[in-house]
This record gives C-alpha cells, sequence and structure tokens, in this order.
C-alpha cells in the first residue's frame, strides 16, 4: 500500500494553497516510497502495525456520512498543528475532510523532525475521534458517575468555591495546572488565579524540571534549555546522564545521530543501560543519587590535567576557584568510586573525550532532577560545563530536555505559586506591573488576597497532599487545603499515592478537567478508609478539548515558540480551557477583570471565549523579562507557514518572504526562541544559543545576566573587561539597563518624549513601551539584562557549592553517615518538611527493602499515560506494567521473566492487608543486581485490583496497570519541592 494515492489529475487541482503544496511535498519527498519504507524512514520502528490500523481507519472517516461542503462536494482542508506529548515540538499537517481529521503527515520542511515521528506522534490523529475521552460534564453520586448538564456543573462548582472561600479564604482552594495547556491558556490561569486571589497553583513542571530552572538560572540567569536539539548537529561530544532520549524524546536522536556520523562522541551516564546508551560510544553506569560524586569524579581530571578554559572562567564565571579546592580535596578518586561505583579510569576517559572534544554538550533529564538534592546535581552539571568553556557556544551548552509539548511555556508563563508570569516573582511591584497590563486596579487584586499573603509563595502540586493531611496548626495559611482542581493533571505523576487517596477523600470539592477522566476519577470513586471519607465531598469530571480542537502557541524545549491552527471543532460535548475559565469566571465574579483586554469570539456551541491570538498579544505586552515580546501571532503564523527557509543546523532563515502578509522572514530564527526582546516591530531574531557572545545581540547574540549584584565580599560579580557580545558599544560588564543607566550614558534622549514619561522609573523590565530594550539592544549592541559572570558559586542555596547527600531512603548507612541529608525545615512553601528525622529513623531501611527502585519513560506512552493508554494503537505495543530485575536479584527470590511479583515499599507498611504493587518481571541486565526499574504512565489497578468499574462509562484505558508512584516514598527537593522519585527502596517476591 503506497501512502499518497496517485490519480490522473494534479492534486493540486481545484485544492487550497497547502493542500496543493502538501500534496506536491509529498510526491517530491516519497514518490514510490510503500508503509515499510516510510516507516523505516521516520524511525517508527515497533509502529507499523499501528501505522497500518490508522491507514485503515482513514478509509473508514473518508466514507463517513460527515457533512459535505456547500454544493455536497467534499472540502478537505490541511490545519498544520504540533504534536501534544513531548517537547521536542513536532509539526503535524493533520489533513480534514468535511470537519473531520482523516489523515495526518509529519512535516518534512519542519527543521525540528525533519518528516519524522515517534510511535506516539503517529497516533496524535486518535485524539481527534477519541472514543475513551470523557464526554460530558459528571459528577460523582453515590460511587458512580452520572451525567449532569454543563450549566448545573458550572453553577454548582462555582457555589461550592465560593462557600470554601466565605469559610477558610481563598488559600483553601488549590488548582493543579497543566503542560499541556498552550502558553494562553496557562498565562490565562495564572491570571485567574491572581483575580481569585490565591498563590495556591501550580503544575507538572514542579516535579519534573523545577529543581532546572532553580539551579540553572540562579547559575547563569535563565532557567532554559540553552542551545536546540538542532544544535546539537555541532557538537563533539555529547553527555547524556539521566536522559533516555531514545524513549522519551525518540525524535531529538535524529539531530544526535547527524552529530555521531561527523564524529561525535557520545557518552550515556545512568543506573540503567537505556535505548540512549545502545547508542552511545561509552556506557558508564552509577548508582542512582550520585550524579554529583560522579561529575566531580570528572572535573576532578579535568582540573588535574589543566583541561579548564582559564581565559573563560576568568572573565566569564565567579566562583570556580573555590569548586576547585573543593572537588581537590573531596572527591578524589577513591571517594568517587565508593559512593557512585565509577573507577578512576572512567572518569578519567569521560574528561578526556569531554576536553579534547569541544565544543561538547550535556544533556540531562529527570534521572538528574527529581531528587532531594536534585538542585546541586544540576549545578553541578552547569559547573562541568562552565569548567571546560562550554556555555555560550554552538555545539555546546546545558540542553536540559523538557517532557511535555508545553512544559516549558507552562513554566514560562503559567500556574507558579512562587511567580508571576515570566518570572516576576511575587513582590507588590510586580502584581503592580501585570495589573496595569490587564487595566485592573492593583487595590482590588490586593484585597482579593488573604491579609498577609499575596506576596507569599503558595503551596506545590507535590506537596498538595500534606496540605490536606498535615495538622493545621504546623501549616504556614490559615486553612487546610479543602478544594482541588486537577487542570490536565495526572496524580499518578505524583508521589506517596497511598497518602494522595487519603487526601483526595478527605476534601471538600475536587474538580477534573482534562479530555480524559484520568486516574483522578478511578481514584476518587473507589473505595477508602472509612475514617477518611468526607460524607460533603463534590466530585465532578468536566471534559476539555484536546490542543488540536483549539489554537494557541507552545514552546519546545529549545525556546521555540510554535502556533497550532485548530484542526477539528471540540468533540462531544466537550469545551476549551479557557473558555471554561471564563465561564467560572462569571460563577467567581471576575470575569470582565480577566477578558478585559481581549477580543471575544463564538467557540463551542456560538458560546463567547477569549480569542487566543489576543490573549498571546497581552503577553506580548508584559513579559518583558525572558523575551516573550516579540513573537506576534502574525510573525509565529508566518514561521509555520515557511518552514522550509529556515536552516536545520542553525535554524535561521534564509531569506523567504511569507506570501500571505509580505513578512520577511530573513534572519529570523525558527519559532522565534525567547528571549525574542522588544516589540515585535523591533524584530528581534529570536535567541538560538544563549551567553552566545559571538554574535550581535540584534542576531541572537548575548552574554550572561547580571541578576545578582555587581560584587560579592570585594569581588566583581561583573564580566571581564573585552568580554561582551559582538558589536556592543560596551565592552566591560555591566548592570542591568533602566532609566538611570541610560542617562548616566547618555542615551536618555533616544526615547521619545511620550517614552521617557512611561519609562520615567522603570527598568527594561517594567518598561511598557519597550523602549529602553530598544536603545540598549538596537542602538547600541548592549544586553538590556546586563553583562555579568555565571556562578559557580550559588551563596543563596543551602549548598553554595554543590554537596552529594545521600537520599532519604537509601540502602547505604554508611554513606549516610559520611553524607547526610539536610535538616528538617518548620515552614517550606507552607508546610514543615522533613529530612534529616525521615533518614535517620530509616538509615537501616536497607535491610528489609534491600532494592534501589528508580522509575522512567516508555517510548509508547507519555505522562501519566492516560491519554496514551486510551488510544488503541499506542496501547497494542505496550500491554503490561513491569519492573525490570537483574537476572541474580530475580534468581535470589525464585522469579522467573513474565511472572507476576509483588513489590513493596516503606509506606505499605502502615496500610493493613495491602500487599503491594503486581506487576510483571523483567529480568534483564538493563539493571544491576541491586536495582529495580519501573516506567511511570501506568494506573488503573490498585493492589491488585482493577479498577475499572470505578471510571465513567465509556472511558475506561484501554491498558491499565498498577502506578509506580503508589509504592514511592517521602522526599522533597530542598529549593524547589521537587519530589524524590530516581532514589528509592523497595522489595520484591514472587506473586501465588
Amino acid at each position: 500500500m503506497l501512502l499518497t494515492r496517485k490519480t490522473s489529475s494534479s492534486p493540486a487541482a481545484g485544492a487550497p494553497g497547502l493542500v496543493a503544496s502538501l500534496s506536491r511535498g509529498i510526491a517530491r519527498a516519497v514518490p514510490t516510497m510503500d508503509r515499510r519504507a516510510f516507516l523505516r524512514r521516520s524511525g517508527l520502528g515497533v509502529g507499523a502495525g499501528l501505522a497500518a490500523s490508522q491507514l485503515t481507519l482513514m478509509r473508514k472517516a473518508q466514507a463517513a456520512d460527515a457533512a459535505k461542503g456547500a454544493g455536497g462536494e467534499r472540502k478537505v482542508e490541511v490545519k498544520r498543528t504540533v504534536c501534544g506529548h513531548c517537547s521536542v515540538g513536532c509539526a503535524i499537517d493533520a489533513v480534514v475532510e468535511n470537519g473531520v481529521w482523516v489523515r495526518q503527515e509529519p512535516v518534512f520542511d519542519s527543521p525540528i523532525n525533519l518528516g519524522a515521528h515517534c510511535a506516539k506522534g503517529a497516533a496524535v490523529r486518535e485524539h481527534g475521534h477519541g472514543e475513551f475521552r470523557l464526554k460530558t460534564p459528571m459528577k460523582l453520586v453515590n460511587g458512580k458517575y452520572e451525567r449532569i448538564s454543563w450549566d448545573q456543573a458550572l453553577e454548582e462548582i462555582g457555589a461550592k468555591m465560593l462557600e470554601l472561600r466565605k469559610q477558610s479564604g481563598p488559600d483553601s482552594v488549590f488548582v493543579v495546572g497543566s503542560s499541556k495547556h498552550n502558553n494562553e491558556q496557562a498565562y490565562l490561569l495564572r491570571k485567574w488565579m491572581t483575580l481569585w486571589g490565591s498563590n495556591n497553583c501550580d503544575h507538572q513542571a514542579r516535579i519534573c524540571h523545577s529543581t532546572t530552572v532553580a539551579g540553572v538560572a540562579n547559575t547563569w540567569g535563565y532557567g532554559a534549555m540553552t542551545n536546540s536539539y538542532n544544535d546539537m548537529q555541532n557538537a563533539k561530544a555529547a553527555l547524556y546522564i539521566g536522559s533516555n532520549a531514545a524513549e522519551a524524546h525518540p525524535v531529538s536522536m535524529l539531530h544526535l545521530l547527524h552529530a555521531k556520523e561527523n564524529g561525535c562522541k557520545v557518552i550515556v551516564t545512568d543506573p540503567r543501560f537505556t535505548r540512549t546508551a545502545a547508542k552511545a560510544d561509552e556506557y558508564v553506569r552509577i548508582r542512582s543519587g550520585s550524579d554529583i560524586p560522579f561529575l566531580f569524579g570528572v572535573l576532578y581530571h579535568v582540573f588535574k590535567n589543566g583541561w579548564e578554559d582559564k581565559k573563560y572562567l576568568e572573565d566569564r564565571v565567579y566562583g570556580m576557584d573555590k569548586v576547585r579546592d573543593e572537588v581537590m580535596a573531596k572527591w578524589t578518586p577513591d571517594k568517587v568510586q565508593e559512593a557512585c561505583g565509577v573507577d578512576e579510569a572512567t572518569c578519567a576517559k569521560v574528561a578526556e573525550i569531554m576536553a579534547k572534544n569541544r565544543p561538547s554538550t550535556i544533556v540531562w533529564c529527570m534521572g538528574q532532577t527529581q531528587h532531594t538534592i536534585g538542585n546541586a546535581m544540576v549545578r553541578a552539571s552547569c559547573i562541568l560545563q562552565l569548567a571546560l568553556g562550554n556555555i555560550g557556544v554552538s555545539g555546546g551548552g546545558a540542553n536540559i530536555f523538557r517532557g511535555h509539548d508545553n512544559v516549558q511555556g507552562a513554566t514560562d508563563v503559567g500556574p507558579n505559586p512562587d511567580s508571576l508570569p515570566g518570572y516576576y516573582g511575587l513582590a507588590e511591584g510586580a502584581f503592580k506591573h501585570f495589573a496595569a497590563t490587564w487595566g485592573v486596579d492593583f487595590e482590588w487584586i490586593k484585597k482579593q488576597y488573604a491579609p498577609g499573603m499575596m506576596t507569599k509563595p503558595g503551596m506545590t502540586v507535590s506537596r498538595w497532599v500534606d496540605g490536606v493531611l498535615e495538622k493545621n496548626e504546623l501549616i504556614d495559611q490559615d486553612s487546610n487545603l479543602r478544594g482541588l482542581f486537577f487542570w490536565g493533571h495526572a496524580p499518578n505523576s505524583q508521589t506517596r499515592g497511598l497518602d494522595m487517596k487519603r487526601a483526595m477523600d478527605k476534601l471538600d470539592l475536587l474538580v477534573v478537567v482534562d479530555p480524559f477522566p484520568s486516574a483522578t476519577a478511578a481514584m476518587a470513586a473507589m473505595p477508602g478508609r472509612p475514617e477518611d471519607q468526607n460524607p460533603n465531598r463534590a466530585v465532578y469530571l468536566l471534559p476539555a478539548a484536546t490542543q488540536f480542537e483549539t489554537s494557541g502557541s507552545c514552546t519546545a524545549s529549545n525556546r521555540s515558540i510554535q502556533w497550532r491552527e485548530q484542526v477539528i471543532e471540540p468533540l462531544w460535548e466537550s469545551r476549551t480551557d479557557h473558555m471554561i475559565m471564563y465561564q467560572l469566571a462569571g460563577k467567581l465574579g471576575f470575569a470582565n477583570e480577566l477578558v478585559k483586554n481581549y477580543k471575544m469570539v463564538k467557540g463551542k456551541g456560538g458560546m463567547d471565549e477569549p480569542e487566543t491570538e489576543s490573549i498571546l498579544r497581552e503577553i506580548n505586552k508584559c513579559v518583558w523579562t525572558i523575551g516573550y515580546t516579540g513573537q506576534s501571532p502574525e510573525r509565529l503564523k508566518a514561521h509555520m507557514r515557511n518552514m522550509n527557509v529556515f536552516d536545520v543546523k542553525t535554524l535561521k532563515a534564509k531569506g523567504g518572504v511569507d506570501k500571505e502578509t509580505g513578512y520577511k522572514l530573513d534572519g529570523d530564527y525558527f519559532g522565534l526562541p525567547w528571549p525574542c526582546y522588544g516589540t515585535p516591530e523591533m524584530k528581534h531574531p529570536g535567541s538560538p544559543n544563549l551567553y552566545d557572545t559571538s554574535k550581535h545581540v540584534m542576531d541572537g547574540g548575548g552574554n550572561f545576566r547580571a541578576n545578582f549584584g555587581v560584587e560579592r565580599e570585594g569581588v566583581s560579580l561583573l564580566a571581564g573587561d573585552g568580554s561582551h557580545s559582538k558589536g556592543a558599544d560596551l565592552t566591560t560588564g555591566y548592570p542591568e539597563f533602566d532609566h538611570l543607566l541610560l542617562k548616566k550614558l547618555g542615551w536618555w534622549d533616544e526615547l521619545s518624549e511620550d517614552e521617557k514619561k512611561k519609562a520615567e522609573g522603570k527598568n527594561w523590565k517594567t518598561d511598557p513601551t519597550g523602549a529602553i530594550i530598544r536603545v540598549a539592544m538596537k542602538n547600541h549592541g548592549c544586553h538590556p539584562f546586563g553583562n555579568a559572570k555565571a556562578r559557580a558559586v550559588v551563596w543563596n542555596f543551602p549548598d553554595p557549592i554543590p554537596q552529594h547527600r545521600e537520599a532519604l531512603y537509601s540502602t547505604r548507612p554508611d554513606l549516610i553517615a559520611k553524607y547526610p541529608t539536610h535538616d528538617d525545615k518548620k515552614a517550606f512553601w507552607r508546610l514543615p518538611t522533613l529530612y534529616k528525622s525521615v533518614q535517620e529513623k530509616n538509615k537501616d531501611i536497607g535491610k528489609t527493602f534491600p532494592l534501589i527502585m528508580s522509575s522512567g519513560r516508555l517510548v509508547e506512552y507519555e505522562g501519566g499515560g492516560e491519554e496514551t493508554r486510551s488510544n488503541p494503537w499506542l496501547a497494542e505495543l505496550q500491554q503490561e506494567m513491569f519492573v525490570e530485575i537483574n537476572p541474580k536479584a530475580a534468581n535470589d527470590r525464585g522469579i522467573r521473566n513474565g511472572e507476576y511479583v509483588w513489590l513493596r515499599t516503606p509506606p505499605m507498611e502502615g496500610v493493613p492487608g495491602f500487599k503491594g504493587i503486581r506487576v510483571k518481571a523483567m529480568v534483564t541486565e538493563r539493571v544491576d543486581a541491586e536495582t529495580v526499574w519501573l516506567p511511570f504512565h501506568f494506573s488503573g489497578r490498585w493492589g491488585g485490583t482493577d479498577l475499572a468499574q470505578y471510571y465513567p462509562t465509556g472511558a475506561v484505558p484501554v491498558v491499565r496497570g498498577e502506578a509506580v508512584n503508589t509504592a514511592t516514598t517521602y522526599g522533597y527537593d530542598s529549593v524547589t519541592m521537587m519530589q524524590e522519585t530516581k532514589t528509592t527502596v523497595c522489595q520484591i517476591e514472587r506473586a501465588a
């Protein structure tokens, strides 16, 4: 079977321009390509059965009784969208016939995915027909979900929220947002929470890369991926540590393998031999949680051999001398091997590869972030790259791969508990900045909050459970949490599932807003402990549209922003998330304030909703800090229509004029990767590689951010003389720009009189005109955030120089004694947080639970898995939850491959009758004899029991399995409250 049907007439005859273009492009790219060849080219591999089934469905969809065009003719449209799974940002052309999504093609012109898909990407069309979706609003009544109307749902939820507010204040409600919301929805939800009057909101980034954002931002300025997937083609060496990109970010491997073809040396460091490790030149197995000893063991040899970039360190880095002294004294080869299991020769070899093959890059993911010392681990990676001079260099960088399609964007502008959009923080000045943009009175906003709570960070998604269960006198807010929204978030992605079930039962209000009911629906409906039941609890399920049923922008891991066209109308009774926000705001009394600046358009059923382009334009007017201001809807749409003009390695447009608008694309970087500074009219091209001094700031160049003062203990924190971005008028270090600095430099008169009035008393982040940015960058080649040194020593963190500390649950009491964890904290993100007391109590836990338990991703599924396990074509590929166990460990327990086992962890000791989680054993040498590994995408089974009966009728996932996070233990990062999932302990026995 051919993928493209050949006809005697021209494929473009009578077709819209994009359809014709697509037809010509496919004919040119795959003129005689059969299905097997296409799968091979696209890297689908085991997805072949999926694609064949999908092609069969396409024929069925074409034959369906869909509404015809005005004259009964077939109306065929092609809508360009972006895959809704990981953060690579693969573009898709969706073919829609008479309103029905009948076919999809990867975009061969996309500089990011180059016409490739993984299994998940190849199956996204199913979401446009998902038979297992949540179809109508529902309410839990006597243990069963019953259909209700939208009017009833909104009325009852609104009334319950107002009741909770009156009784316990606005902080009694916690909202978990989504990393699958587009930028506009994520921003609108943070605005929605601000107008409600609480900072108790968070989203998935807290439990995937919050330690990265905090650690990296505090090292050199911005907490994001410095380079791009594409730029990795320029690397001569690459170190993957805690990243299994081959399964978690499959299409990103295209770029690495191109680099490998050109001689790039690939090193993979992981406790498990992954599919990424199978592509490596060097595989290094470390003990889970021992990243710092390994990285500093490598750094030891860099310093010992004088391989550090001395000039770079002198000009651009603060504190590396202190790091060097500590590494050379504390992390000698014997100490490194004791702590992480890697010998001296291996560390020396890794150091030599990274040092002698520069530029070299480093990649990390949740294997490094999800620890109680995750913030320190990521900073150790940063320090290694700084020592080698690899930051701000093409082919180098810290390439941090994010997990969801818009987790980067949701982090940047979404519902964070410690900041308003754009990392502005929670100071009153930040609220005044946004109040002015929104046209809402600041004093009115302040009165929405409980007294003293407006500037206090809220709780985190990782700890909402304790917000419900903790003693009230120990919580740093008036009330315990009583209401909870899961707005596009999987509960099984969070640790301590046993405690979560108890917390769900104690709530007064639980609302799920999602295209799928998620594990929340089943967990809320299944029986719990009688003493935890709240007889007044109300549980609602609201069907949200997918991102293919709306339009909006999403930010890939490399900071490129792409615009999704709406593919189809919202299915069933689903509504877009921003429509639901607007309608709920109406019930809560702040609808007018929420949408004051927006054009209202007709959405599902002719109902009003804010236009997503209008929301993005508001973002453009206020999020100056990270350069979300230059990416207007018009520029983004022009990029999506003209992907072919962007270079695959540099992402830079080579010429090109958008036929629809006349916009000249030449010089832009694809997706205008943030920071894209100034107004859209300034036409900043975006920043492909952060901190790159080899380019002019108006060509995407830059330097490290002056965000930590100008001096520390008599040492300048500003960049050295001669260290500056190309063409800058200031050729030494300088602080961030404000009205005073412009006046001192004599540049103030380059603003218009009107701009002067509005910029007076402002800095580059709060000047509403963007004029301070324009004058600094366009007129003088200077960076608005200043020019400073990166920090190898972060003095405001618990460990200014990264320290190895053992996990709270460790099998090594000898190392607990040498590398103890932090002291307990009385009030941390509004909650008491335990460290040393837990570790001390469990220091000999390895006698009972001798196996280290870790978790990670599969290529077939994503996140909590409810969406992908409800896709029949993906479900067919991975039908069982399993645990990987080494042959020695399996043989010692009488376990054979494919047999069911019970896995138990310490929290289960406190639950009478709970035998553990029941999973299949995969006996493999991927893991060593001390370690087991499980995927984290499963839910729908609980302690051996199938929960199918507790889902809404018709919305039961195809594949159900035990959630690994039913088994995970207590433990949180000392800066961000990241959960510790990668290093805990368990015991396994054969199931009878």
